[in-house]
């Protein structure tokens, strides 16, 4: 049997097809004929990518349709007229997983990279997982499956969870939920749904506030959590802490990032390895092989210049990328290039944007580009972030020259989606 992704470069949809490939199914796509940084993971698995067309939807495909994709889509329209068996993306993950261990992270910051730390301190245990920076990977004999669930319009209630893992909770995703009570209506469910417990950051006030009736262990750096980061100390590009666990001494584990975020993404993992046994000494040596999740915090060195693309795209995001970059660079110039995605987030947040991108050096701030169609923010532009910035300017493809000027700066491109393009013009300009 064939299954067809319609929307198979998405961050999510890439993923699973590349955690199906693995498992032995047949599985191929399609997608703009644009380059995404997700279809790496499938060229390098062969995996077939045609461009959207009604004519690719054949007899005895079974499809995933992406959540991008509505019914009206020309390849959903033909494989529903040909009657074919249509799964969407979280009920094709539900199906895969419902027999595992299930680790599912959720949260409105933090998911991508908290995964990404889980798959590899489980990586000798056994485990497989599903990132959303296009990286999955399994194994049918693995216990143990890590999976990034997300809040959007609820999907996260799609699974069922052994561990259901918060990083935090915050009102995001405006043009679906109400407020943020409605948010946190979510986030209850979705904890409640889990099996055995619940992990959760319990310095996040509307995370504690949640009425969970599961067991739950809170992790974090105040006292009042079950784990606790204590004694930090930071050194070159790596952070030294001292984990306690219900009052006691739990282990000395250095990591090879700087930023208070990280290590609370980090702290979430360790909980789900005490709760698992694993051994001290190989959580310690795991640690120290973690790696930056795609598009999260990676740098590079240009000239004189250090490059750091984000895939931030919520002003709490953008805050903790900035005063990372900051930490970690305390020499040197921040300079943030920040490109929004939806304009529903920068109706109810462009104050919220403005004020993190006002932490930086200076700021640029690209047109805003589409990530889905918004009916009823027609009004919304990019300059509702600028006009409340206290060193800003509009940056564009055009215009990427603006960037010539910095020598021995941090540049800090953030964005959820494409804003490399801006990032490889400047590469080219300064060459």
């Amino acid at each position: 049997m064939l299954y067809y992704f319609i929307g198979i470069k998405g961050s999510g949809m890439s993923a699973l097809a590349c955690v199906m490939h693995d498992l032995g199914y047949n599985v191929m796509g399609s997608d703009k004929k644009d380059h995404f940084f997700t279809q790496e993971s499938l060229d390098k698995k062969g995996i077939k990518i045609l461009e959207f067309n009604e004519n690719n939807i054949k007899e005895g495909m079974t499809i995933i349709q992406g959540n991008a994709f509505n019914d009206d889509f020309i390849e959903v329209k033909k494989a529903r007229e040909l009657g074919l068996e249509i799964y969407s993306y979280q009920s094709m993950i539900d199906k895969l997983t419902k027999d595992k261990k299930l680790i599912a992270i959720s949260g409105c910051h933090g998911k991508t990279t908290t995964t990404t730390m889980m798959a590899k301190m489980f990586e000798n245990k056994g485990i497989s997982y599903l990132i959303g920076d296009g990286t999955g990977h399994a194994e049918k004999e693995n216990e143990f499956f890590a999976l990034e669930a997300c809040e959007f319009k609820r999907h996260f209630l799609s699974y069922h969870p052994y561990y259901a893992v918060i990083t935090n909770v915050e009102l995001d995703h405006t043009d679906y939920y109400k407020d943020l009570d409605d948010v946190k209506d979510a986030f209850t469910s979705f904890a409640n749904s889990a099996r055995k417990l619940v992990v959760m950051c319990g310095d996040d006030k509307n995370a504690r506030s949640l009425k969970i009736n599961k067991p739950t262990l809170y992790y974090g750096f105040n006292e009042n959590n079950d784990v606790i980061a204590k004694n930090i100390k930071v050194k070159d590009e790596t952070t030294t802490i001292d984990v306690y666990i219900k009052n006691d001494f739990f282990e000395t584990i250095t990591f090879p990032f700087v930023g208070d975020h990280l290590i609370l993404n980090a702290l979430a993992t360790i909980t789900i390895c005490y709760l698992e046994n694993i051994d001290k000494e190989e959580i310690k040596k795991q640690a120290l092989n973690i790696k930056h999740a795609k598009r999260r915090f990676i740098e590079e060195k240009f000239k004189s210049n250090i490059i750091i693309d984000d895939y931030a795209h919520h002003p709490t995001e953008v805050k903790v990328t900035i005063e990372a970059a900051k930490k970690k660079y305390p020499d040197r110039k921040v300079i943030a290039i920040f490109k929004a995605h939806t304009k529903s987030r920068v109706k109810y947040f462009h104050k919220d944007f403005a004020d993190a991108l006002n932490l930086a050096d200076k700021c640029y701030v690209m047109p805003i580009g589409e990530d889905r169609i918004e009916i009823g923010y027609e009004d919304v532009t990019h300059f509702d972030i600028l006009k409340d910035t206290k060193n800003g300017e509009e940056i564009t493809l055009d215009t990427a020259e603006k960037l010539l000027q910095y020598e021995n700066c941090v540049l800090l491109f953030m964005s959820s989606k494409d804003i490399y393009f801006l990032e490889d013009k400047y590469k080219k300009l300064a060459k």
